[in-house]
């Protein structure tokens, strides 16, 4: 795998649809984040919880170049490893190295070998249940399904995803670990803006306090927590900021549900790709 130094990285371009769509950052000035780039990539990293808060991914669909896997996951030399959670985090346990920017999306161009290389750091994975089941199938194939829709600008598509961070995460192996995650999908349709927005829930399937007991055991015994089957669900874009706190700039507005859902802040449950309310072209109209 290419690397080179971190430091010629240029990162996330917030040009690459054609209008600017900015780096998402936490509303509140006071959440400390540090902005790490990488190749075609950024990540908005919160040391105190040592996770990225959001990730921010340029993906050329017509370009894209396909490179070897080679897992070789490291730490960010820019950040303290003592900041970030490595691999005694994921070790012995049904927990994966989740990557948040996917290791396809970035890979393309002439630097897709180093893109590819890049998606291994720490700091650009979340621990995740192991098990392949049909709901983490569907998240993670959504970029390919958005890029088959985003007609528009050569099938040119931003992607932000991160876990929500949540005060009540359960605690593990120094880290608390995030029961959700979400992904916001930005892209040209008919010369606008366009947004579509999703959270995977890794919750258990159990009642509340069922839950918090199996969470609370799990934690007096030093086991990871007791994680549920992947659930995907297509929500608001504005929901994703409210959950968050993170400032998503133009991509509220942008989205591309139907109003009376969004006003109705109803969450779709995904259980194939068919599910998902997409724009409409109007041309020719």
């Amino acid at each position: 795998m290419s690397r080179g130094s971190l430091a010629d990285r240029k990162g996330y371009n917030d040009r690459f649809l054609g209008t600017t769509v900015p780096l998402p950052v936490p509303a509140d000035s006071g959440i400390e984040t540090v902005i790490l780039p990488y190749t075609n990539f950024s990540v908005v990293f919160r040391p105190d919880r040592r996770l990225a808060a959001a990730t921010a991914v340029t993906i050329d669909g017509a370009n894209l170049i396909d490179v070897p896997r080679n897992d070789d996951w490291r730490f960010d030399p820019r950040l303290p490893e003592a900041q970030q959670a490595g691999h005694p985090v994921y070790e012995d346990n049904p927990l994966d190295k989740g990557h948040l920017v996917r290791r396809l999306d970035p890979v393309w161009g002439a630097e897709a070998s180093t893109a590819n290389s890049d998606t291994f750091h720490y700091t650009n994975a979340a621990p995740q249940m192991d098990i392949f089941n049909q709901g983490k199938k569907l998240w993670q194939g959504l970029e390919n399904f958005l890029l088959d829709h985003a007609e528009d600008f050569d099938r040119k598509l931003t992607v932000f995803t991160g876990p929500v961070l949540e005060d009540s995460d359960p605690p593990y192996r120094g880290i608390q670990v995030p029961l959700r995650f979400w992904k916001v999908a930005a892209f040209m349709h008919d010369g606008d803006l366009a947004a579509t927005a999703y959270v995977l829930d890794q919750s258990p399937d159990l009642t509340k306090n069922a839950a918090a007991q199996a969470m609370a055991k799990a934690a007096r015994a030093g086991d990871p927590p007791p994680l549920g089957a992947f659930r995907t669900f297509q929500v608001p874009v504005a929901d994703i900021a409210n959950l968050t706190g993170l400032d998503l700039g133009p991509l509220p507005a942008a989205d591309r549900l139907p109003a009376g859902v969004r006003a109705a802040r109803r969450w779709t449950p995904l259980e194939s790709y068919d599910d998902i309310t997409m724009p409409t072209s109007q041309k020719g109209t």
